[in-house]
C-alpha cells in the first residue's frame, strides 16, 4: 500500500471514528440486547455471543483474544519459529542502534529481547515487560544462563507497561497487541514511554491472508491497526512484507502540539 493511500485511509479513519463516537454516546443511552457498555470506558463493549478465543470484550470492532498465559512459554521458544517467523530478519527491518533503549511488550521467555541485547550493547537497555511474573521468572533464568546483562524485566499491569517516560527509542510488540484488555490505556501510556521520534512496531499476524494457520481473533489486518493507532500521538511511517505470516507496522510518535493563541486576559502592548 502506497503512502498516498495510507494517508487517505487515515484521514477517512479519523471520520469514521468521529462518526462512532456518536454512536456510541447513544449506545450508552440506549439498550442493546446482548450488548453491554463498559461503565468505565465507553470505548469498549461487551456482547454475550462471542468467539470462544475471544474475552468478549470489543474495541473498534474487534474482539479481544485470551491471553496465553506461561503454562504455554514453551511455544514461545519453538525450534519452528526460527523458520516461521525469521526473527533476525525481523530484527534487522526495525533498525536498531547501539545504546538504544527498547520495550519489548510481552517479552514471554525474552525470545526477542535476548537477540536486541546483542545489538543495543552495554550502552543500550531492553525493557521486558510482561503482566506474568511467571513469564518474567523465566526471562530472569534465561538471561542468567546467557549471561545477558543489559535487558531488565519489568511487571507491566493490563493497562500500563510502567515504563519511564520519554525514554523509550522503540516498543516492540510481537503477536500481542491483540491481547491486550485495554488497548486503548496501554497505547496510551506507551506513547508517554516514546521518546519524541520514538516508534512503535505492531507485528501482527496477517488477518489478509487466509492461509496463515492462525486462530482468526489471533491475526490483524493492516487497516485495523491503523484504525487502533489513530487515537494516539503516532504517524504511519511503514509497512514492511518481509515476513512469511507477519506485518511489521511501524509507527513513530508525533510532537506534542503547542498552542500559539495568546491568552486573552493577557494586557497587550499597543
Amino acid at each position: 500500500m502506497s503512502r498516498k493511500l495510507l494517508l487517505l485511509t487515515l484521514a477517512i479513519l479519523h471520520f469514521t471514528l468521529g462518526l462512532e463516537s456518536t454512536a456510541l454516546g447513544q449506545t450508552t443511552r440506549t439498550k442493546v440486547k446482548g450488548i453491554s457498555v463498559d461503565p468505565n470506558n465507553p470505548r469498549y463493549t461487551y456482547r454475550i455471543q462471542h468467539s470462544r478465543d475471544g474475552i468478549g470484550k470489543f474495541y473498534m470492532g474487534r474482539e479481544i483474544a485470551h491471553v496465553m498465559g506461561h503454562l504455554g512459554a514453551g511455544w514461545l521458544e519453538r525450534s519452528s519459529r526460527e523458520v516461521e517467523e525469521r526473527p533476525q530478519t525481523l530484527i534487522k527491518a526495525l533498525k536498531i542502534k547501539s545504546g538504544d533503549k527498547v520495550a519489548d511488550i510481552g517479552v514471554g521467555t525474552g525470545y526477542f529481547a535476548r537477540r536486541i541485547s546483542r545489538i543495543i550493547g552495554p550502552k543500550g537497555t531492553v525493557y521486558g515487560v510482561d503482566i506474568q511474573q511467571e513469564m518474567l521468572d523465566l526471562l530472569a533464568r534465561n538471561l542468567k544462563n546467557a549471561n545477558i546483562k543489559n535487558v531488565e524485566g519489568v511487571l507491566g499491569t493490563i493497562s500500563n507497561p510502567n515504563l519511564p517516560k520519554n525514554t523509550i527509542d522503540l516498543a516492540l510488540m510481537v503477536d500481542v497487541y491483540h491481547e491486550f484488555s485495554h488497548p486503548f490505556e496501554m497505547m496510551q501510556n506507551l506513547c508517554k514511554a516514546l521518546k519524541t521520534g520514538g516508534r512503535i512496531a505492531f507485528i501482527e499476524y496477517r488477518m489478509e491472508d487466509p492461509k496463515v494457520p492462525i486462530k482468526l481473533l489471533h491475526k490483524m489486518s493492516q487497516l485495523q491497526v491503523l484504525k487502533e493507532a489513530s487515537p494516539h500521538p503516532l504517524e504511519w511511517v511503514e509497512t514492511i512484507s518481509i515476513l512469511p505470516r507477519q506485518h511489521i507496522i511501524i509507527f513513530r510518535k508525533t510532537a506534542p502540539h503547542i498552542s500559539t493563541r495568546t491568552n486573552s486576559n493577557e494586557p497587550r502592548t499597543p
